[in-house]
């Protein structure tokens, strides 16, 4: 089952129901296509219902986490793979494209490190108004309900996502997604980088 989170002026933002641990969103975009965000396994059936939305035509994985069935993804609808090149070797499966920090999908897509929680995560942002922010493993939701930094028992280093998110606080966007979804609990906007901010203050001090 597929839940329409979110329309904006040039993109929708879905979430595959039920497919995992790790939530798989679908990025429905003007410029772009479909971009679907980690992998669930795959089924013909979701498949078709994925492409009614849009033309599937990346597979970006933030994380070895979200990868499932890659290459059978890739074979059925002529998607390309997208991951940061250290996390290349884990993801299970062929990855078409190495990101690093100067890759861009579109001309307001682009991509963003965040190592830490494994050693290539990495962050989609679609730039333009209002932002958007698919931050994989990096973040997730804290009692708030909001993305914040979780330290968890098999970061790669919790140090490096620790700096990360200095990184993010000049950043705006007003919708923020995680690995990690509750319905009726999690939070993602708006207001989302205002709000990631205060998180991530609390654990700073």
């Amino acid at each position: 089952m597929i839940e329409l989170l979110i329309t904006l002026r040039d993109r929708s933002i879905y979430r595959l129901e039920g497919e995992g641990a790790t939530t798989a969103y679908y990025l429905a975009d003007d410029d772009a296509g479909g971009v679907l965000i980690n992998t669930p396994h795959y089924h013909a059936e979701l498949e078709a219902e994925l492409a009614a939305l849009a033309p599937l035509r990346f597979l970006f994985y933030p994380s070895r986490f979200g990868a499932v069935d890659v290459d059978r993804w890739r074979a059925a609808t002529g998607a390309e793979s997208l991951a940061f090149a250290a996390e290349a070797e884990a993801i299970g499966g062929k990855v078409d494209i190495m990101l690093d920090r100067q890759s861009k999908l579109t001309r307001t897509i682009d991509f963003l490190p965040m190592s830490g929680r494994t050693p290539g995560s990495g962050v989609l942002r679609a730039r333009n108004l209002p932002g958007v922010m698919f931050f994989g493993p990096a973040l997730s939701p804290g009692e708030s309900g909001w993305p914040t930094l979780v330290r968890q028992p098999d970061d790669f280093s919790y140090e490096d996502r620790l700096f990360g998110c200095l990184g993010l606080q000049d950043l705006r966007y007003e919708y923020a997604f995680t690995d990690v979804f509750v319905p009726g609990s999690t939070c993602f906007g708006p207001g989302a980088s205002r709000a990631i901010r205060q998180e991530i203050g609390r654990v700073l001090v």
